[in-house]
């Protein structure tokens, strides 16, 4: 596993693409403070979804990693 100080931190949501569809949806405006949550909760996904891939013994993430275990 990669060291904490070399696991990037950069913004994951493209800001432009939430905005719009949330615009879209509701008519609502959307706050800058929404960019770094939604990162912290892709970031978390990604981590749950890297620990189920390797209790499957798999080096590769697929999109069935990020599935709920409740579904």
């Amino acid at each position: 596993m990669a060291e904490s100080d070399e696991i990037p931190q950069d913004v994951l949501i493209v800001v432009s693409k939430i905005k719009k569809y949330i615009k879209g949806r509701s008519g609502m405006n959307t706050s800058d403070g929404i960019v770094e949550a939604l990162s912290e909760q892709v970031r978390a996904a990604c981590d749950a979804a890297i620990r189920s891939a390797g209790q499957a013994g798999r080096r590769t993430v697929m999109a069935r990693d990020f599935t709920s275990s409740s579904e």
